[in-house]
């Protein structure tokens, strides 16, 4: 089972004039809030939980990036891809 989704942070985005003045990159909490929200479209969970986290490349802001998240041997898992380069991945539990 998985599910998939294309995001992109607008260079609007109010969390991005302190991170970081001049050169701004997409926090790594709001990709993970966008986890949490494709883990309410997909299963209509709540995001209960980061197991495991690794921010691997930036996002820069107005950058499309393919989300992926998948359940394998139990485990929630999410996959943040552009243009073939992980960006980020990790291990997420749900709860209703």
């Amino acid at each position: 089972m998985s599910y998939r989704t294309t995001l992109c942070i607008a260079p609007e985005h109010p969390c991005l004039a302190g991170h970081f003045p001049g050169h701004p990159l997409v926090p790594g909490v709001v990709l993970l809030e966008r986890v949490a929200q494709a883990l309410r479209e997909w299963r209509q969970q709540r995001l209960a939980g980061v197991r495991e986290a690794k921010f691997l490349a930036p996002l820069n802001p107005g950058e499309a990036a393919d989300l992926e998240l998948t359940e394998r041997s139990g485990q929630l898992r999410f996959e943040l891809r552009r243009a073939g380069q992980v960006l980020a991945r990790g291990v997420i539990e749900g709860a209703a």
